[in-house]
């Protein structure tokens, strides 16, 4: 008897990921930028375990920064553009890797600080009330599917 195939991965499309980039007026540590989101907001954003990112010579890690919306049932997630740490695993002994001690999600975007994400498909980033005076407007992004970051996030949520 012949098995069936019930679908084939080749022919699965992956829906697109709407994220918006959060770019700083003022170069201000984390813990100051979500004191001030957390005080205009009813969200509570709190340190989640760090993203972490393995390279072929570094293991990165990213900060995340996590709170759930109530109203709208909706977990909104800042991940650090940058990587805030990373550590050696293995000696370079090729002279272009390509791969250095600092890292960003998004390498084309490395004037954005932290990317926003959220449970939604279709996510609505103005219940988050950003101060004016030290973040610019979000601006709407889209990750492919091809896109590394796509299967970051998609592993992490």
């Amino acid at each position: 008897m012949e098995i069936q195939k019930l679908y084939d991965l080749d022919d699965i499309e992956f829906e697109d990921i709407a994220i918006g980039l959060v770019r700083l007026a003022k170069n201000i540590p984390a813990h100051e930028f979500f004191y001030t989101i957390n005080q205009n907001n009813d969200l509570k954003f709190s340190r989640k375990k760090d993203l972490i990112f393995h390279g072929a010579y570094f293991e990165y890690s990213f900060p995340r920064y996590e709170a759930y919306h109530k109203s709208t049932k909706t977990c909104f997630t800042f991940i650090s553009n940058r990587c805030s740490e990373s550590n050696q695993k293995k000696l370079q002994t090729e002279l272009f890797t390509g791969e250095e001690n600092i890292k960003f999600l998004l390498n084309n975007q490395v004037d954005v600080e932290y990317i926003l994400h959220s449970s939604e498909q279709f996510p609505d980033f103005s219940v988050i009330l950003l101060p004016e005076n030290l973040v610019f407007p979000i601006q709407d992004y889209t990750l492919s599917s091809d896109e590394e970051l796509y299967q970051i996030i998609q592993y992490y949520e």
